[in-house]
């Protein structure tokens, strides 16, 4: 009887050491899973955010589309781009992205400075 009382008072112990490790385990990997995919992607959007908002007319862009094409006009939340000799379309701010090539060409810019 008395086998049996401690028995079962050593498994409570390690069903509650056992509970503490599940917790441990579970915020261990909510702080991985953060610093390895969320805040990254999360400073990825900042930046990018921040790119969009420093675009001004005559910048040379791509839309999420594919089109190339120059900054017309700046809106509040869209923008006007010429894409040929009188051809303009309008797009979300959200689905335009610095060209490439005239970043490249910037920067080799201010390196020659």
């Amino acid at each position: 009887m008395l086998n049996s009382i401690l028995l079962q008072a050593e498994t409570g112990a390690a069903a509650q050491g056992s509970q503490w490790s599940f917790w441990i385990m579970m915020i261990l990997i909510f702080v991985v899973f953060y610093f390895f995919m969320i805040r990254p992607q999360t400073k990825k959007q900042k930046e990018l955010q921040a790119q969009r908002e420093a675009m001004k007319k005559g910048d040379k862009v791509v839309t999420a589309g594919g089109i190339y094409g120059e900054i017309k006009e700046v809106q509040e939340t869209t923008f006007i781009i010429t894409i040929a000799k009188d051809v303009t379309i309008k797009v979300s701010k959200d689905s335009v992205f610095a060209d490439v090539a005239d970043a490249q060409q910037a920067a080799a810019k201010e390196d020659k400075k």
